[in-house]
């Protein structure tokens, strides 16, 4: 039987989710949805909720991504109204001092203790931050992990000690103080795919979040976990993969690859061709980058994340063969259609999962989380 595997929910903090295409659902983010999504998700056994930060979406019909809530502020409304799962926010290093999220960090422990953790984006889409002024020039993305190594380490001592002297190349501080401090490890997880990327996870993050590939290829992120491990060896620490997969499922096959298929007929092609364009202008990218692996044309409709398509058997298989990867320590989920979806995932996909087989949901438990009815 497989090891007990942690799953989240990539949860839709920007306008229609992760599909760009016309033919999906289209919906604006809110409050409200998130929290049905993750009380859902919490009644589910679901071991956290992850939320990214986009500041600039990508346009054509179906205005892409150019809708989108706040991380930080959202997670700690949703840490207020939920009890066991794990919320994860995200920060953009180059909108908020160091300091100043240390702070922001320990307050939302604070609402869930022991239950916040940080996702840190370094940025690859300029506009994002060129539409307020914050951004540093195109060299920024020679030298963006070493800022961030200065920023988390910043975080770091003020976690520990309550103060920081640090005096680096991009921050310098001045007996900085800060009380209190979490009540435990605020755990850290960074989207690095490059080699750079890695050896930043490596040293500095408990977790690294990977796309999966490919169409009911589970196990293709195995390369990408191996120069996980082998970063990770290097600096002695304990460092896994949370791998990101899209969920298409339904009863039957036929039924889930036509679903699918509509999607991609649907494609906005006006807003894949903006991601792309952004992607591009990271010149000193690697292939295996995130922003060079989003942007392939065979996935573009869902910026190439790994998607598995299929019956309710059938998906529940392929995440058991994602979660038997060496490395992976959690599957990071994304649906089509969230309130629904997870509703299919949680009656009829995780009681089918050998890795999951330790979550145990009585039938009324699906009755009290079917908040969408």
């Amino acid at each position: 039987m497989s090891s007990p595997m942690d799953v989240g929910v990539f949860i839709p903090i920007g306008n229609n989710g992760w599909i760009i295409s016309e033919n999906a659902p289209q919906y604006k983010p809110s409050f409200e949805l998130n929290k049905q999504v993750v009380q859902k998700a919490e009644g589910y056994g679901f071991d956290f909720a992850l939320s990214m930060i986009k500041l600039r979406g990508y346009g054509g019909k179906t205005e892409h991504w150019d809708h989108n809530l706040e991380s930080f502020t959202l997670m700690s409304a949703l840490a207020a109204v939920t009890s066991k799962i794990k919320v994860f926010a995200t920060a953009a290093v180059l909108t908020l001092p160091p300091a100043m999220l240390a702070r922001m960090a320990t307050t939302i422990d604070s609402v869930a203790p022991g239950r916040f953790g940080i996702n840190i984006v370094t940025g690859w889409q300029a506009a994002e931050y060129s539409q307020m002024g914050l951004w540093p020039g195109n060299a920024f993305f020679g030298y963006r992990y070493e800022y961030a190594s200065e920023y988390v380490q910043v975080m770091k001592d003020l976690w520990k000690d309550s103060k920081s002297d640090f005096k680096g190349k991009y921050f310098q501080m001045d007996d900085c103080k800060l009380s209190p401090t979490p009540s435990s490890d605020v755990k850290l997880v960074v989207a690095g795919e490059s080699d750079r990327g890695m050896e930043f996870a490596a040293k500095y993050c408990d977790y690294n979040f990977v796309k999966g590939l490919g169409t009911n290829t589970p196990t293709a992120a195995k390369q990408i976990n191996e120069r996980l491990l082998s970063a990770a060896a290097k600096t002695g620490r304990d460092v896994g993969a949370y791998v990101l997969f899209m969920i298409i499922a339904e009863a039957t096959d036929k039924e889930a690859e036509a679903k699918w298929q509509h999607y991609r007929d649907g494609v906005d092609v006006e807003a894949v061709a903006w991601m792309s364009n952004q992607a591009g202008k990271d010149k000193s990218a690697a292939a295996n980058s995130t922003a060079k692996t989003m942007i392939l044309p065979e996935g573009a409709v869902n910026m190439n994340i790994g998607t598995l398509v299929g019956s309710y058997e059938k998906v529940a298989a392929m995440l058991d063969e994602a979660a038997s990867v060496e490395g992976t320590k959690g599957l990071l989920l994304i649906f089509d259609d969230y309130l629904p979806a997870l509703d299919k995932f949680g009656k009829e996909i995780q009681p089918r999962m050998k890795c999951r087989a330790h979550i145990k949901v009585k039938k009324r438990r699906y009755e009290e989380t079917d908040l969408d009815s």
